[in-house]
């Protein structure tokens, strides 16, 4: 079993970490850089060291340094969360070469899926359905130039070396596609390190749909039902749920043991997920394998009851899956919901600051993934998400409605959130109807800043009267009975800044 695992992350991913080690009685390292010095994961954490500034290439991408403060602490393993390493090959095979358990896939596996193009190759020729597009890396402009002529627009540029919507672009005609492929290179070499970028078709209003797969280390590889992820916002998913509306029950065992034959051709272990695109005929292609645990983790560990960090570390450890196909059962439906710390009245500009308070949602079949706390700086350097809200219930519309409760009672001041945002995703007709395409957000919601920003106003001019009435009223007063003080005015000096 492994003896000390050091989390190469931040937030809230590596506070589930430190929560699953926790439970397993395994020794945890938080690394940090010096802007995340005060951060959750770091007081959690059985040791915490520093290993750079701010920039994720002096930090959280360094390689050596992460090395260095495993073997300086005794970690015998390291568990990279998502993003940042999670998904290089290069840091895997060091991982090994030093003697460390890399808590991911083996690292040829991960050269293969975490390569995207790499990947689609593999899968071509193992018969798997793929969306029509490149399959070699270019550096030339030419090249992707001729291969979008080819491909037919429009197309998606999307990062070679990981995923999350870091690096994608959607191209419409040739006059964008220099400058959105020198954009995503840009952004895949800030998120990864490896600025590889290729052209794939772009389908147009598909619904995106993943299957959570766990493979141990002897070939046994079982999936645990789908995800739809198909609310999405500057293709960053925003919003998942579990099971997908649009997925019966004929469909869900066909993508299944696709999902299940991608991992085995691959050569791959521990937990990931295979990604589909399903098109209006219900027609679905390959895209991509996100070799990592998910953001959107919890919504399957909800309806399946399997706790798939801890997984994580078993399959690791080199312990034999004891989970069986056939007795993996999903029961109810969950949705989870990512808060940002973005301003969505402002093309959901990240929002850095201080939380001056924040109150938890809580109560039956709601789970909160956190990595914040009153009086945290929320730094500049990182993406930008802060927690996730997640609940359950037997039904979709009871989750719904359990969700919308849970947005309605968590409140953040200090700084911009996507809270009430996604409240208003979650009340939406066509959610509630299950009309879930990749382009909800475009299509349904597009003027929900100008809206926010009219009640706003409404309802700025409602309390200045009410402010007059009440001064109005007070002057006849000699004394006013006073209430119980309010988080709101005990907390101090603050702004209105969150939901």
């Amino acid at each position: 079993m492994i003896k000390k695992i050091l989390i190469a992350n931040r937030g809230e991913i590596a506070v589930r970490v430190i929560n699953a080690c926790r439970e397993m009685s395994v020794p945890t390292v938080a690394v940090y850089s010096t802007a995340d010095r005060k951060s959750l994961h770091v007081q959690m954490a059985d040791e915490a060291i520093c290993i750079g500034d701010p920039p994720p290439l002096e930090s959280y991408l360094n390689i050596d340094k992460i090395i260095a403060v495993a073997k300086q602490t005794g970690a015998d393993a390291i568990h990279p969360g998502y993003g940042f390493l999670a998904e290089n090959s290069d840091f895997s095979a060091r991982c090994e070469r030093e003697g460390l358990v890399f808590i991911g896939p083996n690292s040829k596996a991960l050269r293969l899926v975490g390569d995207k193009v790499a990947s689609r190759e593999t899968m071509t020729k193992a018969k798997i359905p793929i969306i029509p597009g490149m399959m070699t890396k270019r550096a030339e402009m030419k090249e992707f130039k001729e291969a979008a002529e080819s491909i037919g627009y429009p197309v998606m540029i999307k990062a070679s070396a990981g995923g999350g919507g870091k690096g994608m672009r959607i191209i419409y005609s040739p006059k964008e596609l220099e400058k959105g492929i020198e954009a995503g290179m840009r952004e895949a070499k800030s998120a990864f390190g490896d600025e590889s970028v290729y052209l794939e078709k772009y389908i147009e209003e598909p619904r995106h749909v993943e299957f959570q797969v766990l493979a141990d280390n002897f070939g046994n590889v079982v999936h645990l039902f789908e995800r739809e992820c198909s609310i999405q916002r500057r293709h960053q998913k925003i919003v998942e749920e579990t099971p997908s509306c649009a997925i019966d029950d004929e469909l869900r065992k066909k993508m299944g043991e696709v999902a299940k034959k991608v991992i085995k051709i691959s050569g791959y272990n521990n937990a990931g997920t295979v990604e589909f695109l399903l098109d209006k005929n219900k027609k679905f292609y390959f895209l991509e394998v996100n070799a990592r645990i998910q953001v959107e983790h919890p919504i399957t560990e909800l309806v399946t009851g399997v706790d798939l960090v801890k997984q994580q570390i078993k399959i690791a450890s080199g312990e034999k899956l004891k989970l069986k196909q056939e007795e993996i059962k999903q029961r109810g439906h969950a949705i989870e919901c990512r808060i940002y710390a973005e301003d969505p009245e402002n093309n959901f500009f990240p929002c850095a600051g201080k939380i001056l308070f924040m109150k938890e949602p809580a109560g039956p079949g709601v789970r909160h993934d956190c990595g914040i706390y009153s009086g945290f700086d929320v730094p500049v350097y990182y993406d930008p998400i802060l927690s996730k809200v997640i609940t359950w219930a037997e039904t979709r519309e009871d989750a719904r409605g359990r969700m919308i409760m849970a947005l309605s009672d968590y409140i953040i001041l200090g700084i911009k959130t996507t809270i009430g945002f996604l409240s208003s995703v979650m009340g939406h007709p066509e959610f509630a109807a299950g009309n879930t395409q990749t382009n909800f957000i475009e299509k349904n919601m597009s003027d929900w800043g100008d809206k926010k920003k009219g009640r706003k106003f409404l309802n700025e001019a409602l309390l200045a009267a009410a402010v007059s009435s009440q001064m109005k009223t007070s002057e006849k007063r000699a004394v006013v009975k006073e209430k119980a003080p309010s988080p709101w005015l005990t907390v101090g000096k603050w702004s209105i800044g969150g939901n």
